[in-house]
């Protein structure tokens, strides 16, 4: 097994163990990041309706040719999440960092988040 394939199992590992606990209700919905490469997602989910209540990510148009860095990126993200969530009438969340590490561009964008009126 290759190093790269055992560091995204064990990161899938993680992130099924930390789902067992963890679920986005209507009242309180989940902060969902993905972190890949060169982008990362956020996802506000209700999980008991199925549902994406507000999402954004490095892919958008008005995103795409900025010159930053990926935490910068990160930050602009998650300050976008914040805003289209709490347009949505949505204020407190559950943070889902899907087995990642609570750090770089996953922490900068819970903190913009944070700063932007979600309460996690």
């Amino acid at each position: 097994m290759t190093l790269a394939a055992s560091r995204s199992a064990a990161r899938q590992k993680r992130h099924d163990r930390i789902r067992l606990s963890m679920a986005g209700t209507g009242s309180r919905p989940r902060l969902a990041v993905f972190r890949s490469l060169n982008h990362i997602y956020a996802q506000v989910i209700d999980d008991t309706s199925g549902r994406t209540l507000a999402a954004a990510s490095t892919l958008e148009k008005d995103l795409r040719g900025a010159k930053q860095t990926k935490s910068e990126d990160a930050a602009v993200v998650g300050r976008l999440v914040a805003e289209r969530a709490k347009s949505a009438g949505i204020d407190k969340v559950v943070f889902d960092r899907a087995g990642f590490k609570y750090h770089g561009r996953v922490k900068s964008l819970a903190e913009a988040a944070r700063e932007a009126g979600l309460d996690f």
